[in-house]
């Protein structure tokens, strides 16, 4: 699976094309109860291929099957103490906007033992979804891991303390081919510092056009999670991951628009540097007034409390309301939409210092956006 990194300049591998459905071969069949493998993934363990993978729900959501001890408990246990409805820290009510939204645990009564997270699919209500994954940070292995995993994570991609970030996957919408254009995590690893801004963009050509409005949409939505991270100092993430998606339909009047008004937001955003860094600070400070050992309780990975019962019950209720809140903004909505969310918990743990290596990822994923945007 290592692929090494070329040294000098490197041509640029070539895209997969694929027409119509993304499903596997063969999967086109329901699974479980009606579930099929994801059909849009681009990166991870994928269902059929890998021992544990993603499925597409009948109700639109994903279900992300839980990985082994204690990788897959400590990601349960994540989104369960994100989503709490009980708690009072503003620090994991601001992260809530950062992810998608999570419903509980999911089983089928065929397999009542092997559990699913429950999640939003945050490219659902897009036409033709444009996907990106990001692994953000300088280490992509945790302070547990042992030697010959550090060395082997390592080896995939040396320049990941350097760089910052890594992409593992992407497809993206060719209008004029009206398919989608695939890379692969080989693709990524094969990136170096001369050719990241190259390679990072064509993530925003569509074959005739850069979308810059939708690089523009894409720093916005950076910028808010990296004012996440420079105010709070309760977690450490390794190997988490930022999912891009944006309307590869592309209406030129829509986007001229809404290329102006992320433009003027990200004026404005960039002027009130300032005041934002004051205002994380202040953040930083009223967090604390809220329980600080919350995450430590949930790291007994021996009890399943009864929010995280199989079959998404806890959720069943908030899936609703949601399906309802979508409805209602079905018709505000405009091709141009952007989404950046935060995905992959299996390696987050408690911390009393800021995560230094997954905000230098952020500050230099968005340095290379602007490069992209500005030239």
């Amino acid at each position: 699976m290592d692929s090494s990194v070329a040294l000098g300049r490197l041509e640029l591998a070539r895209p997969v094309t694929t027409h119509g459905s993304c499903l596997p071969e063969g999967a086109h069949g329901a699974h479980l109860n009606g579930c099929v493998p994801l059909s849009h993934q681009v990166a991870g363990h994928k269902y059929g291929v890998d021992k544990v993978g993603i499925l597409q729900h009948p109700d639109g959501t994903v279900l992300k099957q839980l990985q082994p001890p204690p990788r897959g408990p400590r990601e349960m246990q994540f989104y369960s103490m994100v989503y709490s409805e009980d708690h009072c820290d503003p620090c994991l009510v601001d992260l809530q906007a950062q992810l998608p939204k999570y419903y509980g645990t999911w089983s089928s009564p065929d397999a009542p033992t092997d559990l699913y997270l429950k999640l939003e699919d945050v490219t659902r209500r897009f036409q033709k979804p444009c996907i990106m994954d990001v692994k953000i940070g300088q280490k992509s292995y945790d302070p547990y891991a042992s030697q010959e995993k550090r060395e082997q994570q390592i080896r995939k991609y040396p320049l990941m303390e350097e760089i910052g970030f890594l992409v593992l996957g992407m497809r993206v919408y060719k209008v004029g081919l009206d398919s989608f254009d695939t890379y692969d995590q080989h693709y990524g690893r094969g990136l170096v510092k001369d050719t990241i801004k190259e390679g990072l963009s064509k993530f925003f050509y569509n074959g005739d056009i850069l979308r810059k409005d939708a690089i523009t949409a894409s720093i916005l939505k950076v910028q808010k999670i990296l004012q996440w991270f420079e105010g709070q100092s309760r977690f450490n993430f390794y190997a988490s991951s930022l999912l891009f998606v944006y309307e590869g339909i592309c209406v030129p009047g829509l986007v001229s628009q809404s290329l102006r008004d992320s433009q003027i937001a990200l004026e404005a955003c960039e002027q009130n540097n300032n005041i934002n860094q004051s205002l994380s600070t202040m953040y930083s400070l009223h967090k604390k007034s809220c329980a600080q050992s919350h995450y430590q309780a949930k790291q007994d990975n021996s009890v399943r409390s009864s929010s995280q019962q199989p079959n998404g019950n806890r959720g069943l209720a908030r899936l609703e309301e949601d399906r309802k809140e979508s409805k209602s903004q079905a018709g505000q909505e405009t091709v141009h939409d952007v989404e950046v969310k935060m995905i992959d918990f299996a390696h987050v743990f408690s911390s009393d210092v800021p995560d230094q290596g997954y905000i230098y990822g952020l500050k230099n994923l968005l340095k290379v956006l602007h490069q992209i945007l500005e030239e």
